[in-house]
């Protein structure tokens, strides 16, 4: 378990704020945020590498804020590997037993399952500067493993690796966290990663929390627009209300429900906008009509750009639909937007 309480971290020119964050025993926890967000400056204060300027840490219900890293039972894993590249493999997985004091041959049949799990037996002489970036990090866990630690924190580990490389080690997480049960924190400015091997996620953005949830409520239910468009949120407009309607420049659309107050945006996921070339029925929802602007290639689906009014919309369709209707640039296009599919921020 880790406790992170009124968390202040003042790293060089950036400053973590106010950082209040509970993660259970046992959880595999995503700390997500773009590119200077504050994550590693988290992850690194949580190991023990920068100190907090106020503040507490708690793990396993005890206090390790001025304890070295060493003593707080923490393993870390970053996305550069850290290996030592004049050693071999299995001096490198030994190095993190000599540096936290612990014995190499009560450890040893630990050791053993690990170089198993992961999959080294046969690169154990070799050097890192000989090995692939997938083996790298498989080095790389093992040793932080090595010391059985109570709590493993992940700095982009994918984020370095090749596509071949990427999905292994993604999977190879998820199984050793099933196997070990114990607490997985990962840092990643990947969506994609934390809807995979997440339960649990915090969305960090400029040093402060913007929202912390289950993955499903984070991706269905973000509580403002940084959150709905780092989730994958496309449509995200500002709105007034009237009742039970959304009210933007030049078009209205109907609500399920009566907006909270102080509403000020409502989003809309591509993928519950349905594009019909001719006027749908009218119990279709809200239905708007657009000027098809663009069509995207994007692998097996096709983004789609609706101009309506001032509005700019997307959606997702099949490669295989969008030949079917025929669409094209220019071309005067219906979409259908159920109420329940409108959040309000």
């Amino acid at each position: 378990m880790i406790e992170l309480e009124r968390a202040n971290i003042q790293f060089t020119d950036f400053h973590v704020r106010n950082i209040t964050l509970s993660i259970q025993s046992g959880e595999f926890f995503m700390l997500l945020g773009p590119t200077g967000a504050g994550k590693t400056v988290i992850l690194e204060a949580i190991a023990g590498l920068i100190p907090m300027t106020e503040g507490r840490i708690i793990v396993n219900q005890r206090d390790v804020t001025h304890l070295p890293p060493e003593q707080r039972g923490i393993g870390i894993v970053y996305q550069d590997y850290a290996l030592f590249p004049h050693l071999s493999v299995w001096k490198n997985i030994l190095y993190g037993l000599r540096y936290y004091h612990r014995n190499e041959q009560e450890s040893s049949a630990w050791i053993e399952w690990l170089v198993e799990e992961l999959g080294i037996q046969t690169i154990l002489h070799r050097t890192p500067t000989n090995l692939s970036g997938g083996e790298k990090q498989r080095v790389a866990l093992a040793r932080a493993l090595a010391v059985h630690p109570s709590v493993l924190l992940l700095d982009e580990p994918l984020s370095a690796l090749d596509q071949n490389f990427r999905e292994g080690i993604r999977d190879l997480l998820k199984k050793l966290h099933q196997d070990l049960q114990i607490t997985f924190l990962m840092v990643t400015h990947d969506f994609s990663e934390a809807l995979f091997l997440g339960e649990r996620m915090a969305i960090l953005n400029h040093g402060q929390l913007e929202q912390v949830g289950t993955v499903a409520e984070v991706f269905y239910q973000p509580t403002n627009p940084f959150v709905a468009e780092f989730v994958g949120m496309k449509n995200v407009f500002p709105a007034k209300f009237h009742g039970q309607k959304a009210v933007l420049p030049t078009l209205e659309l109907q609500l399920a429900e009566l907006p909270p107050e102080n509403s000020q945006y409502i989003g809309i996921r591509s993928e519950d906008i349905v594009l019909n070339p001719e006027n749908p029925p009218a119990s279709s929802g809200n239905l708007l009509e657009g000027k098809l602007v663009e069509i995207s290639h994007r692998g097996v689906y096709h983004q789609v750009s609706v101009q309506v009014g001032e509005a700019l919309f997307t959606t997702f369709l099949p490669g295989s639909t969008v030949f079917a209707m025929q669409l094209a640039p220019a071309s005067t296009v219906h979409l259908s937007i159920k109420p329940s599919a409108i959040h309000v921020f």
